[in-house]
């Protein structure tokens, strides 16, 4: 198939390992040849790191109008909100990392009509969970489902859930239920934190019905997912430890992993392995 021609949108932590494993031919069949990030330190930072020179623009309609095919965002919910229409508009595939994004039914909506509109496509990778194709499979025999996420209260800092409660999560000292609720709230309320309750919920029966705990656990080094699933099916158990990304520990390091996977089934479709 042709090479795959990547844009990304977000050049922090998780955006420049991505730009890495392009760059590096970690992933076959594909090259970065543009760079966008709202913080041009960011971009310019990630170019002096890459083996092949890939543009930095810091306009977003001149980066949608360079030599790009398919764009990663790695920025932010907000981001997603920001360019995802354009993106598709302009008849791009787009990869999202910020799942939690499209937790919202009626911007989800919108972009699948602008996708289906422009003969474009959205690819969501599975990120630091496991089981999706399960849950995708049973999703319409499942009573219940819920996603209990234990993270260290530092990697769950500078969530709008805190200041919100009131609550720093300095001074949480020990194992803490902090929130409950559907995965659609939890999106909102720690949204660098838990898009894989976003991924959960659309691979399942929607983000307002998948229910998410998140616990604090200071004594933790790493971050757990444990997903518990029911219905006329049987049941699914599935629970992942994960180690943090390296620089970011908001981000489980198999969020990344699996984006890589994603963009890589993306670009060389001789085999596809899964649901």
């Amino acid at each position: 198939m042709p090479s795959r021609r990547v844009g990304l949108i977000g050049c922090g932590t998780i955006g420049s390992q991505l730009a890495i494993a392009i760059d590096s031919g970690k992933v076959p069949n594909a090259t970065l040849v543009s760079l966008f990030d709202v913080v041009a330190e960011n971009a310019q930072s990630l170019q002096g790191r890459l083996e092949h020179r890939a543009e930095i623009f810091g306009d977003f309609d001149r980066f949608l109008q360079s030599e790009i095919d398919t764009i990663v965002e790695a920025a932010s919910q907000q981001a997603v909100r920001s360019f995802a229409n354009s993106a598709l508009a302009s008849g791009k595939d787009l990869m999202v990392m910020s799942v939690g994004a499209l937790a919202d039914p009626h911007f989800l909506t919108e972009l699948l009509d602008m996708a289906q509109k422009h003969s474009t496509r959205i690819y969501i990778p599975s990120g630091a969970i496991a089981g999706i194709d399960a849950i995708r499979s049973v999703k319409n025999f499942i009573g219940t489902v819920t996603l209990t996420t234990t993270k260290h209260p530092k990697a769950l800092a500078g969530a709008p859930f805190f200041a919100e409660r009131g609550i720093k999560p300095e001074e949480i000292m020990q194992k803490t239920e902090i929130f409950t609720g559907p995965a659609s709230e939890a999106v909102k309320l720690f949204p660098a934190n838990v898009n894989v309750a976003a991924v959960l919920g659309l691979a399942g029966i929607g983000p307002a019905k998948t229910r998410v705990r998140i616990v604090a656990d200071p004594n933790t080094k790493t971050n757990k997912h444990d997903i518990s699933a029911s219905g006329s099916f049987g049941e699914i158990q599935i629970s992942v430890d994960n180690v943090p990304s390296p620089g970011n520990p908001k981000t489980s390091y198999l969020a990344i992993l699996s984006a890589i996977e994603c963009l890589r089934s993306i670009c060389d479709d001789s085999i596809r392995i899964g649901t």
